[in-house]
């Protein structure tokens, strides 16, 4: 009887343990890991000159859990009292092959949103995309909120440098006041992606 009594105690001991396995490995809600972003291309297109396209350039080869420092630049200059069309290209290239990683966010458009933030030379910007253009779903309701992989870029007559802020926000709260008309202040979430782009040219 006592090693009846042994090996019942250890039969239930283990069926517990491997019951709490179970459950965790079926948990509903897994942790959503931040993007890992290695290369940020933002390209910036005047529609009437084919010939004036502005490129920020972002590089962090090991991303944000590597030592290396990430660079950017920026090729072209801005017009003045022009209106860009603009569009972002997130890749992680620690992957083989190559991650696009605008894949993933579109996959999500309902947890992500990028802001493009400046108060210099008047520069304003607008999303040019929403929800619905990455998914089957109709252009309603939350399903209308604003992504920002498309987007526009319009200048003033004001000529010098300004900066860019590109952020890219997950699991925020897209209903917050001011979020879907660009304003991160409400928005809450965590960065994915945070760089300022400096020293872009107006003339």
């Amino acid at each position: 009887m006592m090693n009846l009594s042994k090996f019942l105690t250890v039969f239930l001991i283990g069926a517990l343990f491997l019951t709490s396995c179970s459950d965790d490995d079926d948990d509903p809600n897994p942790a959503n890991d931040p993007e890992v972003i290695t290369t940020m291309t933002v390209t910036l297109i005047n529609p009437t000159d084919a010939n004036n396209v502005v490129t920020l350039n972002f590089l962090d080869p090991d991303g944000d859990i590597g030592s290396t420092s990430p660079t950017s630049n920026v090729e072209g200059e801005l017009r003045t009292n022009t209106t860009y069309n603009g569009s972002i290209v997130l890749l992680n290239t620690t992957e083989n092959p190559v991650e696009r990683v605008n894949e993933e966010i579109e996959g999500e458009a309902d947890e992500h949103q990028f802001f493009y933030l400046t108060s210099d030379l008047g520069i304003t910007t607008a999303y040019t995309d929403q929800e619905c253009d990455y998914n089957e779903e109709p252009c309603e309701g939350t399903n209308a909120r604003p992504v920002g992989i498309t987007f526009t870029l319009t200048t003033t007559d004001a000529t010098g440098t300004g900066d860019l802020r590109v952020l890219l926000l997950h699991e925020l709260d897209k209903d917050a006041e001011g979020v879907a008309g660009g304003n991160d202040t409400n928005a809450g979430g965590e960065a994915d992606i945070d760089w300022t782009f400096e020293n872009i040219v107006v003339q």
